[in-house]
């Protein structure tokens, strides 16, 4: 009798302690759990729409009317009830209000809220001689030396000290020097411009 006793004892002390390892796991395992991503905005409130950006339309309960869109070449989107309407030019918030209005013919108090999903409007390009030439996303702020470095490294043949920027300014094309090797030193750090959309790097 006393054999049993001790045997159960000690199978009951061993399923006790299991039991509190499963839980610490369990429980460290919450403590950790990274929380679930959320989606970013790309564009910021001043950002102004561009032919070829994708925005996001929602409309409140509607979802016939609430769709992901690409702005047209001719800058303006079709929206169901309301046809062609003007996007490029706008901010996402006055393209909101522009859709309530319109809306506003046909529904009572729509609530109407625009996103911009992708960017495609605002652009550089880098050409010659490095290793993924080719069009790059525009972002806030972004220099000479920041688009170089998404280029991919140059090439062996790469002429580092004449790199020039092709930009268009009132209607002609003028050239803005870039030596790389200097402005990597700290040097020249005028030439290492901020980019607008449609500039061309060149690395011959």
């Amino acid at each position: 009798m006393r054999r049993v006793c001790t045997l159960f004892f000690t199978w009951t002390l061993l399923v006790t302690a299991v039991w509190a390892q499963v839980q610490e796991k369990s429980a460290s395992g919450s403590a950790t759990k990274a929380p679930e991503p959320t989606a970013t905005l790309i564009a910021d409130a001043d950002y102004r729409i561009g032919p070829q950006d994708v925005l996001r339309i929602d409309v409140w309960k509607e979802p016939d009317i609430s769709r992901t869109i690409p702005v047209r070449p001719d800058g303006k989107i079709s929206v169901p009830l309301l046809n062609d309407v003007q996007a490029s030019g706008l901010t996402a918030m006055q393209l909101a209000a522009s859709l309530r209005d319109g809306l506003s013919k046909y529904l009572n108090n729509p609530q109407v809220t625009v996103t911009v999903t992708e960017i495609n409007s605002r652009r550089v390009y880098l050409t010659g001689e490095v290793n993924r030439p080719g069009a790059l996303p525009l972002l806030p702020n972004m220099t000479v030396l920041q688009a170089l470095s998404s280029a991919g490294g140059f090439t062996q043949f790469a002429k580092l000290k004449s790199i020039y920027i092709m930009r268009t300014e009132n209607g002609k094309q003028v050239k803005h020097p870039f030596n790389y090797k200097e402005v990597v030193k700290g040097n020249l750090a005028e030439q290492n411009i901020l980019l607008q959309p449609g500039d061309v790097i060149v690395i011959p």
